[in-house]
């Protein structure tokens, strides 16, 4: 490999890019129109547009990618996680330009990408299974006959997804049917694909997973383990390496059967073995995951691996640089820093970082997509780095993320810090004896109130304005003195006669979008009777579904129709009583 196209933004592109400079080989970033000026595409050695807003038009168009990368001259390509890193037919549209594809062997993807096929190879090779249907589901009927034969909860799940996108767990019949059509809705957004499966769910389990790695000369090395319980809404928040307080034989367990499904499945590459643990000690296969994981910083800090370093060797036709699993050293937890307002019950808040202030010092590693001055869009993941934290002994560890957390500072939009400095706090999660957190622990028992310190505002910007020219789709730096361009700002426009003019009175009876982003669907009519907390529409942003629920009894009169990008705050109907 010479020069690597990057298929993906944020974080991880820029932590692909480090490893191809570190491996000795040029990158290649592409973006949409609100990622022009992201920071992934300042790290990458060249650039180009993808031309277009929305995942399906940018970071999801395989035309797109691949005409790029012959534009670029690029050889291989590197998807990252997420959009496109687990679609077999992606990589075979790679391998089908004559490009190396970074990844495992399409047929793989296709086996394991499968979650029903995955089950069924688990099943062969002895690994450790919950009860579930035998193929994917095709009406909330099946669904219920399910729950009523093996009982609630059941978990439904997109069959060619991961990530926790269209997963949706059903704890009362009642509840079923609108589950089943929320995770197919979020199966066809986030995969381009909307069947699903059912399977039994654990109450209250803790989430494992081995990552493994291997070559094209057959070796298959279980890298480590991790913990990532601290869920919210099926999608993780804080990830430890090694995992905590499992015995030696259940550490065994998984070792032996993620690397007897691997090896079964003929895999190549980078990939993620998951595990369900209940409080019992009962221990089920969930799902491999054909990518690199967000979460494989801490395994890369407990093991001293540089994973991405090793899946460009892979693709290499090189030799792992290691024959077996290391002997962790020391304990490393992550936090993913999402723009969502924890306060608000986790709502995605997209928008313009006035201050980002990280913190450093002993132990610490930051990956992130974003800076001062950057602009979190809506159309994309919620995630803008991941703090990393590493220690001698978990203890250890623990005092230097309350450290590093309290160091932290962002400004302009909401984040997830609140939350991160609650739980390092929380004895359930850091007691030295004992391990109390679970996937569903922040619905079931963290009752903290978390509360965002005031923002301050944004600061005044350069001098120099730097932006940006595209010739012939390559992206080119541009600096210009900010005084040049005084002057050129139309006077009197909309927004000046806004700024000067009087804000209308409230209208009692609005419902207002509690979120920026899309207006996926209404669930009721116009002019419909609805009661108080029923839900009567759905929003999306950031990949995540929000309901929204009528505040009182009355007829409704809608305002905004579905497919609508909409701002939070903006009036989506009216309620009268």
């Amino acid at each position: 490999m010479k020069k690597v196209l990057i298929a993906n933004r944020g974080e991880i592109a820029i932590r692909i890019a480090r490893a191809c400079r570190d491996h000795g080989v040029a990158c290649v970033a592409v973006y949409a129109n609100a990622d022009s000026d992201a920071l992934h595409v300042r790290h990458a050695d060249e650039a180009y547009a993808l031309d277009g807003e929305r995942p399906a038009d940018t970071y999801l168009n395989i035309d797109k990618l691949l005409a790029i990368a012959k534009r670029a001259g690029a050889d291989a390509v590197h998807p990252g996680y997420g959009f496109l890193s687990e679609r077999a037919d992606f990589a075979r549209a790679v391998q089908g330009a004559g490009l190396t594809w970074i990844g495992p062997n399409p047929q793989t993807i296709d086996v394991l990408g499968d979650k029903v096929a995955a089950r069924k190879l688990a099943q062969q090779v002895g690994a450790p299974l919950v009860a579930g249907t035998p193929g994917p589901v095709h009406s909330a009927a099946e669904v219920l006959a399910f729950a009523e034969q093996h009982g609630l909860p059941i978990a439904i799940k997109a069959a060619f997804g991961g990530g926790g996108r269209g997963m949706k767990v059903a704890w009362r019949m009642d509840e079923v049917a609108e589950l089943y059509a929320s995770a197919v809705r979020e199966a066809e957004a986030a995969f381009g694909r909307g069947e699903c499966f059912v399977e039994q769910f654990l109450d209250r389990p803790r989430h494992i997973e081995a990552q493994v790695i291997a070559d094209t000369h057959g070796n298959v090395v279980v890298v480590g383990t991790r913990d990532c319980s601290l869920q919210r809404r099926n999608q993780k928040l804080v990830e430890e390496a090694p995992a905590p307080f499992i015995s030696e034989a259940q550490r065994q367990r998984i070792h032996q059967s993620a690397r007897d499904i691997c090896a079964k499945a003929g895999y190549v590459g980078a990939g993620t073995v998951e595990y369900l643990l209940s409080a019992d000690g009962t221990l089920s296969f969930l799902e491999v995951n054909t990518r690199l994981q967000v979460e494989h910083p801490v395994t890369e800090e407990t093991t001293g691996v540089d994973l991405v370093i090793e899946q460009l060797r892979v693709a290499d036709g090189l030799p792992l640089s290691f024959s077996a699993t290391p002997t962790p050293r020391g304990h490393s937890f992550e936090f993913r820093i999402n723009a969502e307002d924890a306060g608000k019950g986790f709502l995605p808040t997209p928008g313009r970082i006035s201050e980002f202030r990280a913190p450093s010092g002993p132990g610490v590693r930051l990956d992130s997509g974003v800076e001062s001055g950057s602009t979190v869009p809506g159309n994309f993941d919620s995630m803008m780095a991941k703090l990393i934290v590493t220690g001698a002994t978990r203890e250890q560890a623990i005092s230097r993320a309350r450290r590093a957390l309290a160091e932290f500072q962002i400004d302009g939009i909401a984040s997830v810090l609140p939350f991160h400095r609650a739980v390092m706090d929380h004895e359930d999660f850091t007691a030295a004896e004992r391990f109390a957190v679970h996937t569903r622990w922040i619905e079931t028992d963290f009752a903290e109130q978390i509360t965002l310190a005031p923002r301050t505002p944004p600061v005044a910007g350069d001098a120099v304005l730097r932006t940006f020219i595209e010739i012939d789709g390559k992206r080119h730096e541009l600096g210009l003195p900010s005084a040049l361009l005084q002057g050129l700002a139309p006077l009197g426009g909309p927004a000046q006669s806004a700024a000067q003019g009087t804000a209308p009175a409230a209208e009692e009876g609005l419902i207002s979008a509690p979120i920026s982003g899309n207006l996926h669907a209404w669930l009721v009519e116009d002019g419909a009777q609805v009661k108080a907390g029923e839900v009567i529409a759905v929003m999306e942003a950031m990949k995540m579904e929000t309901q929204i629920s009528a505040p009182a009894d009355g007829t409704l009169h809608i305002r905004e129709q579905a497919g609508a990008y909409l701002d939070a705050g903006a009036a989506l109907a009216k309620l009268e009583g």
